[in-house]
């Protein structure tokens, strides 16, 4: 079977590779978190899929690169606006691929596809650029070259939007894209493809290898003809992918883990950060920006608690198509494991659970409660490690040294939140935070202009704007003398 029928919506199994749909000769399981109902047999890539992708990837480059911007930006708005007339279809999909709310779906994942496309179309022909400048009379011209076939592996949580984070700017720069997408969440990668060729992309442009990572990922960045790497995962995911693109020296990009910091100070409007606090289950805890570890100073700490408490027991918890639901399932069975897994040693080793702890009992499935581990040890790895799920510690603070230690006590880097009444007293605080996003009395606010990635071990590299076609293009500067010229 090729096709299959998800919420209404018919979906091709196979892989697009230059402008086609190629099966494999083996398939794996795609099912859903919902309800863990089969949703299809999805061609399972390899090598041989890897090879056939980037071949024409390669060959379709040239053409591609020669593209004029306005040419380039016209298409990717075409494909804007066919997201747009399709994100009921997209946003239906992905929820029965990965469990997380239609509503979200339909009011922002979905629109800012459509966004991503015309924000980097916009940019390329009307703010890509840099002043010229003078060098003893010598004039310097910067330039973003097409760099050539870039190979993009992107994540189940968000996956077409974190998709096309990349996937625009890529296009944009004059490059050429293999996507592979993550194997528990493949099925709107693949209705992207059709929607690409409709928009009048030439074949070989964006094509789409199904399959798992030691698989089809292995195979694909370790291959000798890629240009760029850019990976949204894991920090052992990156690091097997850095080795494996070192032999050929290709640039790698890398997105990774995060175990942010919420910071809430003394003097903190109790009532917006418990607010921003609640925001962290968000798509059941499945977010990498996410700050799972509450930090909360120890004269407030009792009367933050108590406002917070009062929030998530709001929370609806259940069938993420239900457009009155707050928290759906977990992603996969694999995943709701490793969750249960964190909770039930931190409870082993005497953690202190304040509410949740355990899977939804009246749910069953893949829904876990939400979940808070009040004061647990500082170097315990529920505060350290990376959990992925509706997950949150909370620890007292009493000076600002002790806050900064402990805020920047983790190995990753990715972002911050800081709850403050006092600007001042904030921005020193800002200041000392080791993280590539700090929101101070806000929360996922993201604006394609400003560069985004990680410290430390949450990422190598930015995206967005201009640091996008920085990694997607080769910079080129040319330098012009004043002498020599004949006319």
């Amino acid at each position: 079977m090729t096709n299959v029928k998800v919420a209404g919506v018919t979906v091709d199994t196979r892989h697009f590779i230059n402008g086609e749909r190629v099966a494999s000769d083996e398939t794996f399981t795609n099912t859903s978190p919902i309800d863990a109902s089969p949703l299809g047999e999805i061609s399972r890539g390899g090598q041989r899929e890897v090879d056939m992708a980037v071949a024409a990837a390669r060959a379709a480059f040239p053409g591609w690169a020669a593209t004029s911007p306005k040419d380039r930006a016209a298409i990717m708005h075409k494909i804007a606006d066919l997201v747009e007339e399709r994100v009921s279809e997209l946003a239906n999909v992905e929820t029965m691929d990965n469990g997380a709310l239609l509503r979200s779906h339909l009011r922002g994942v979905m629109p800012r596809v459509a966004h991503n496309f015309r924000f980097f179309a916009d940019y390329l022909v009307n703010d890509l650029g840099h002043p010229d400048f003078e060098t003893r009379g010598h004039n310097n011209h910067v330039s973003w070259d097409p760099s050539g076939v870039a190979a993009l592996i992107t994540p189940w949580n968000a996956p077409l939007m974190l998709a096309t984070w990349k996937i625009a700017p890529a296009l944009a720069a004059g490059d050429t894209v293999v996507l592979k997408p993550a194997e528990w969440t493949p099925l709107t990668a693949s209705l992207f493809a059709d929607i690409t060729a409709e928009a009048g992309l030439p074949a070989g442009v964006f094509n789409v290898v199904q399959g798992y990572g030691k698989e089809a990922g292995a195979s694909l960045v370790a291959h000798p003809d890629l240009s760029r790497i850019s990976f949204t995962g894991s920090v052992p995911t990156a690091k097997s992918i850095a080795r494996a693109a070192a032999d050929n020296l290709t640039p790698c990009s890398f997105e990774l883990g995060g175990k942010s910091p919420c910071i809430v100070m003394e003097d903190a409007d109790l009532e917006l950060a418990a607010t921003l606090a609640v925001e962290q289950y968000d798509n059941a805890g499945q977010v990498c920006l996410s700050g799972t570890r509450i930090l909360v100073h120890e004269n407030i700490a009792d009367a933050f608690a108590e406002a917070f408490k009062a929030k998530v027991a709001t929370l609806r918890q259940g069938d993420p198509r239900d457009i009155e639901t707050d928290i759906g399932p977990q992603v996969h069975r694999v995943h709701f494991e490793r969750i249960k897994g964190f909770v039930d040693r931190a409870k082993d080793g005497g953690a202190n659970i304040v509410f949740g702890g355990e899977p939804n009992a009246e749910l069953g499935g893949l829904y876990f409660s939400p979940t808070l581990v009040k004061n647990p040890e500082v170097d315990s790895e529920i505060v350290t490690q990376e959990v992925f799920g509706p997950v949150l510690t909370m620890q007292t603070f009493t000076t600002d040294d002790e806050l900064v230690a402990m805020a920047n006590g983790t190995e990753f880097g990715l972002a911050a939140i800081l709850v403050s009444g006092n600007r001042e007293h904030a921005d020193v605080i800002a200041k000392q935070l080791v993280a590539g996003t700090i929101w101070v009395n806000c929360f996922f606010v993201r604006d394609l202009r400003a560069p985004f990635g990680g410290s430390k071990k949450s990422g190598v590299g930015r995206e967005g704007g201009t640091w996008s076609f920085d990694f997607y293009a080769d910079v080129k500067n040319t330098v012009v003398s004043p002498n020599g010229w004949k006319e």
